[in-house]
């Protein structure tokens, strides 16, 4: 999950689609929800790190990993300093960890919008699809402060891993939206020509949060990326 993101901003919809063919295991990076915080100073890697702790401790073996937004930074750490543990990777709406990061406004962060403007119905149905869930109690002011930091680390190349991307070697799909306004597009051509034969898919008219926007397709790219089956 991103920023300041419990399990419960995951579109059941989308996780539904994606459980019809896979086992979907979602959780709460560290300070969210019921996940206890991290030492200071919290850091991706550390994230990754208690990443790798769980892939461990639920007997997950090499599974198949998906990171969205400050939880695709997490991924791209899990693949650097655990790469027996990543099987394939899906990296949505995130950044590289260079240094050669597009910044967003500091307008588009307060902002916050996961929709374009012109997609009210879909960002309706969104809110309304994960109401569904029991109610979550917000991350705290320190879990976001911490979270801020850890990836001003990585947006600016301080972050141990995130200097270490191009090692990657597992396959990886890299999507966006192209008006995504939290991550500015560049970022995922970026990442794209940083990590050897990743694949760049892009989503037309949709902003951050394309995956919960265009679910069905990018369920359907999902599965045809994990399968090794091109999509139609």
């Amino acid at each position: 999950m991103g920023y300041a993101g419990t399990m419960e901003v995951w579109d059941p919809r989308l996780v539904h689609a994606l459980a019809r063919h896979n086992r979907v295991v979602m959780f709460d990076n560290s300070g969210v929800g019921r996940t206890q915080p991290l030492p200071a100073p919290l850091t991706i890697d550390a994230m990754a790190d208690q990443t790798s702790a769980l892939i461990d401790t639920l007997g997950l073996g090499r599974p198949d990993v998906l990171g969205w937004s400050m939880g695709g930074t997490i991924a791209q750490a899990l693949a650097v300093l655990h790469p027996a543990q990543v099987r394939r990777l899906v990296l949505c709406a995130t950044y590289p960890g260079t240094g050669a990061a597009v910044l967003p406004s500091q307008a588009a962060l307060q902002a916050g919008n996961l929709f374009p403007a012109n997609q009210a119905k879909a960002y309706d149905a969104f809110t309304a699809a994960i109401s569904e869930y029991p109610a979550a109690p917000a991350a705290s002011a320190a879990t976001k402060t911490a979270q801020r930091s850890a990836l001003t680390e990585w947006w600016h190349g301080t972050d141990a891993a995130g200097r270490k991307i191009a090692r990657i070697s597992v396959p990886t799909l890299i999507t966006d939206g192209t008006d995504d306004q939290l991550d500015p597009v560049a970022n995922a051509h970026i990442l794209a020509r940083l990590i050897p034969g990743a694949r760049l898919v892009l989503y037309p008219d949709a902003g951050h949060g394309f995956l919960f926007q265009d679910r069905a397709s990018f369920a359907s790219l999902i599965e045809s990326f994990l399968t090794g089956h091109p999509s139609p």
